[in-house]
């Protein structure tokens, strides 16, 4: 009857360890690396700032270009960061 707890309690420290590993890990030294929900977010709301609009179909190409182009800009000039 003890080796039923041991292997809950084992396959408990299992899934722990899995949990652990599975977090995210945020590095801005690789670009390929898998962002963040809130680094996305910040991203998002940049391109907003310079006029990108989502919902604007009717000039989609063009107005992403434009505010990716203004973001790049400033990057340029050290005025922003993105992460």
């Amino acid at each position: 009857m003890t080796s039923i707890p041991r292997i809950i309690l084992g396959a408990l420290a299992l899934c722990c360890a899995a949990s652990a590993f599975a977090q995210p890990q945020a590095s801005t030294s690789d670009p390929n690396a898998p962002k963040t929900r809130a680094q996305v977010r910040q991203e998002f709301l940049l391109w907003r700032s310079v006029g990108y609009d989502p919902n604007d179909w009717l000039n989609y190409p063009d107005n992403a270009m434009r505010a990716s182009r203004i973001i790049a800009q400033r990057q340029a000039r050290g005025e922003i960061t993105v992460q």
